[in-house]
């Protein structure tokens, strides 16, 4: 008998399009001649989407779905799908149809070969203003920098994942979840998929350039400590160079007679040592509030509905 294949798919005010994500998926998945089931993970929608998802479960059997009890973020609603899903494989695909469902078969097809994490690569990305496409190339470049954790670049949610992949993934429990340094984290034989992202199938995206900006803060965070070697090291250097500086005035001053002046320099002086400091001391309190949101241990999110498939 074939092993059963989950499809997760997190939902956030999604539902123009919840429909259509579901007829490509399912069009795919009855095709494949796998038993699956459909994994809608509702992430607190203010719309409708958790109603068109409970309507779609009373026509499909196939069909299970969890409704968060308010919006945890999409790193917490992709864990939250892990956790629930029954398949000896998953397949994480967003709801805005961006990743093509008819690269699923070449996952599974990998997958059956060895491969336990088999993603997706973006080769070109519609519907993606350059701003946001030359930011992506930035952050990635600067994480494998920094990171020792090497994050395949243009590389998404959109991947399968074996059994053992999915278990490991759930033994790490810390909040701040960047799930695309996770992913390569865990480790296991991964196999890249190229492909080419459509723009949005209807609807718009949640996505924000402050939101992209907080999440590119998460991902260097929660992977490397060099930020912190960095404000280090700029201490270091600036302090060296306040004490050659500070011995050449006093040389000059014996040897010279130079009278106290230059405030403008001054000023420039302790300006540029203040906002070094203010911005370490930020880079700190990043890091701070990381801890501090750990220590608590809350849960990563909490189940209001669940819906089982039959």
């Amino acid at each position: 008998m074939k092993e059963l294949i989950t499809v997760l798919i997190p939902v956030f005010n999604e539902q123009e399009v919840l429909p259509i994500c579901f007829d490509r998926v399912a069009g795919v998945m009855d095709k494949l001649n796998h038993p699956y089931e459909i994994l809608f993970v509702n992430d607190g929608s203010s719309d409708e989407s958790w109603n068109i998802i409970k309507q779609l479960k009373e026509q499909h059997k196939k069909i299970s779905a969890i409704n968060l009890s308010r919006n945890f973020g999409k790193e917490h609603a992709m864990t939250a799908g892990l956790q629930y899903a029954k398949g000896e494989a998953v397949v994480i695909i967003d709801a805005d149809l961006q990743d093509p469902p008819e690269l699923i078969p070449q996952f599974v097809e990998k997958w059956k070969e060895g491969f336990d994490n088999v993603y997706g690569r973006r080769e070109i990305r519609e519907g993606e203003t350059w701003i946001k496409k030359s930011t992506a190339s930035v952050f990635y470049k600067i994480l494998h920098k920094l990171s020792k954790v090497e994050v395949p670049k243009d590389t998404g949610d959109f991947r399968l994942l074996s059994k053992r992949a999915v278990e490991s993934l759930l033994e790490l429990k810390e909040q701040h979840r960047f799930m695309k340094g996770l992913f390569a984290w865990v480790g296991y034989p991964a196999y890249e998929i190229k492909y080419n992202r459509d723009p949005r199938a209807a609807g718009t995206t949640s996505f924000n350039y402050w939101k992209l900006w907080n999440f590119a803060l998460e991902g260097i965070t929660s992977f490397t400590s060099a930020p912190l070697k960095i404000a280090t090291y700029m201490g270091l250097l600036t302090s060296f160079l306040a004490f050659v500086y500070g011995l050449f005035i006093i040389f000059k001053t014996l040897i010279y007679g130079d009278p106290v002046s230059g405030y403008p320099s001054l000023m420039t002086v302790i300006l540029f040592m203040g906002g070094i400091q203010l911005l370490f001391i930020g880079v700190l309190g990043e890091y701070l509030g990381r801890v501090f949101e750990e220590v608590k241990r809350r849960p990563l999110y909490i189940i209001q509905e669940h819906l089982e498939s039959e």
